[in-house]
């Protein structure tokens, strides 16, 4: 059995957790930006979504290349040119539930030592696979935070 069961599990189950942040809600509300100078519900949503194929990417290719170059990513970027609030939070929270159900699967086929590949990041430097899985684990539950300040503050 695979030692990084328990760390996918808890990957995959996130793409649950972020659709039930936001589960209720109104297309007004998740537009809305009630807290001056924060990004939206939707707008948030939209960053974990551009960032999980990222990550799968940057999993994907230190599992099939040895040592590729993994490139970094501006958030602010993205959020500037992606058009955040034209997009739809239903496809959006598919884009986060089908790369993560569809890594999970990839990564309970692969034994322990496949974590331990590394890529090199253009600012980070050396990173595993076992440390990506990590990082982008985490990413959802960072974000929940931010969903549920926003939710207190629309009173949803």
């Amino acid at each position: 059995m695979n030692a990084h069961y328990t760390s996918i599990d808890n990957y995959v189950a996130g793409a649950k957790l972020l659709r039930e942040s936001v589960r209720g809600l109104s297309r007004e509300q998740v537009l809305a930006r009630p807290i001056a100078g924060k990004w939206s519900i939707l707008e948030v949503v939209c960053h974990i979504a551009d960032f999980e194929p990222i990550f799968a990417d940057r999993m994907k290719l230190v599992l099939a290349e040895d040592q590729p170059r993994l490139a970094g990513a501006d958030e602010n970027r993205f959020h500037a040119a992606l058009a955040y609030h034209e997009r739809e939070l239903e496809e959006e929270l598919a884009i986060v539930e089908n790369t993560r159900a569809q890594m999970g699967r990839i990564l309970r086929t692969l034994p322990d030592e496949a974590f331990q590949r590394a890529g090199i990041h253009d600012e980070r430097g050396p990173i595993t696979v076992e440390r990506l899985l990590a990082v982008i684990s985490k990413h959802i539950p960072h974000h929940l935070a931010f969903i549920h300040e926003k939710r207190l503050a629309l009173s949803a």
